[in-house]
């Protein structure tokens, strides 16, 4: 595997999508998908895009797209392409959404591109490598204790009842009065660029995620599932992102104390 190549082809992916998604900011209507969740001509545009340019340049891997599911490729490595992540966000006009595109090899993340093409901010992670944003380097902070913590989500009706509980138990140990509510992956970015501590969310696909592991990672956070256990693709959903690592037993501690 060269990373220098596959960084500079996701790159490359991140530009197509920008391209195809910007004509349609603030001026798009949603259809709905069978589960209920919006989409729209730009999620698709941008997806289609990039696949274009992955079936011509890395025809042997498979690609996992959210809006046009697998396609199975011969090596061990995926493509994992989520083209808006935050469609809700998007329809609303808020530059909060992002396009993610992961490199993921025999089940882990370790590459991971997060891309704003509004704000034209752009985050970079790669397995063994200092995260970047637009080129330069960030890290995620410290938090000296979880009641220091600044917690972030998409929202609370993404959790089922019991979920609800167990993240209202750890909302209840930080400093839950900063609580950010909304955001999507923009929040793993802000994350590691330090300007919150914890992301706690439930129920997202591999999509969602393995694009902000290597993100989060190599600026010094850690990702994991409620159980502190490190994600891989046959991860449940359950997702967690730390700025500081010292802070993980805390956190699952604290989820497990939800009932």
């Amino acid at each position: 595997m060269n990373l220098d190549d596959d960084i500079a082809l996701a790159l490359r992916l991140a530009d197509a999508a920008g391209d195809a998604i910007r004509p349609y900011f603030r001026s798009v209507t949603a259809e709905r998908k069978g589960d209920a969740t919006p989409v729209t001509l730009a999620d698709r545009a941008a997806e289609e895009a990039m696949r274009r340019i992955l079936t011509a340049e890395r025809a042997q891997d498979t690609v996992i797209g959210e809006e046009f599911g697998a396609t199975a490729g011969k090596s061990n490595r995926s493509w994992v392409l989520d083209p808006i992540d935050g469609t809700a966000g998007f329809l609303a006009g808020r530059a909060l959404f992002g396009t993610l595109i992961a490199l993921v090899v025999e089940g882990f993340p370790v590459l991971g591109v997060l891309d704003q093409p509004i704000s034209g901010e752009r985050w970079v992670g790669a397995m063994g490598r200092p995260t970047t944003l637009n080129g330069k380097e960030v890290r995620a902070r410290a938090c000296r204790q979880l009641s220091d913590a600044t917690l972030a989500t998409t929202g609370p009706h993404y959790f089922d009842d019991h979920q609800g509980e167990h993240f209202m138990a750890l909302a209840a140990k930080t400093d839950h009065k900063r609580m950010v509510m909304g955001g999507d992956c923009y929040n793993y970015a802000m994350l590691a660029t330090g300007q919150i501590d914890l992301v706690c969310e439930a129920n997202l696909k591999l999509h969602d995620w393995a694009a902000l592991v290597p993100i989060v990672e190599g600026a010094g956070g850690v990702m994991a599932d409620w159980n502190g256990d490190p994600l891989h693709a046959g991860s449940d959903g359950h997702v967690l992102a730390l700025g500081d690592p010292a802070r993980l037993e805390d956190v699952v501690e604290a989820l497990a104390c939800g009932h």
